[in-house]
C-alpha cells in the first residue's frame, strides 16, 4: 500500500482499461497490429500504439518486425506475458458472473439519489 511499492506501477499496467483486452486478444498468438485493433475494438490506433509500446517496456509482450515489402509488424505474449492469462480470466470470470448484481446495485443506487 506505500506509495513507492513496486506493485503499484504493476497493478495500475494491468488495471487499466486495455491492457487485459489486449492480453487476452493475443492470447492464442500473434497478431498485426490492425488484427489486434479489430479484436479489441473501440481503441483508438493512437491509444493501442501506446498501450503496445508500453506492454513491451513492461516484458509482456514482444514486438517482431519482419524485413519485408511492405514491413510486416506482429505482436505476441512473453512468457511473462502469458502468465498474466489466468489471474485475467479469473477477473474476467468474475465480472461476467457478478455484472447482473453489479449493473442492478447501480441502478438502485442511482434512483435513490
Amino acid at each position: 500500500m506505500e506509495p513507492g511499492c513496486p506493485s503499484r506501477v504493476v497493478l495500475q499496467r494491468i488495471g487499466d482499461k486495455w491492457t487485459p483486452l489486449i492480453v487476452q486478444a493475443l492470447k492464442n498468438g500473434a497478431l498485426r497490429f490492425t488484427e489486434l485493433r479489430v479484436a479489441v475494438g473501440g481503441i483508438t490506433p493512437k491509444v493501442l500504439t501506446q498501450t503496445l509500446r508500453t506492454l513491451e517496456r513492461d516484458g509482456l509482450v514482444l514486438r517482431t518486425v519482419f524485413a519485408e515489402v511492405p514491413v510486416r509488424v506482429e505482436y505476441r505474449l512473453t512468457p511473462l506475458g502469458e502468465s498474466l492469462l489466468d489471474p485475467l480470466d479469473a477477473i474476467r470470470e468474475w465480472a461476467e458472473s457478478h455484472a447482473g448484481k453489479i449493473l442492478k446495485a447501480r441502478d438502485a443506487f442511482d434512483a435513490a439519489v
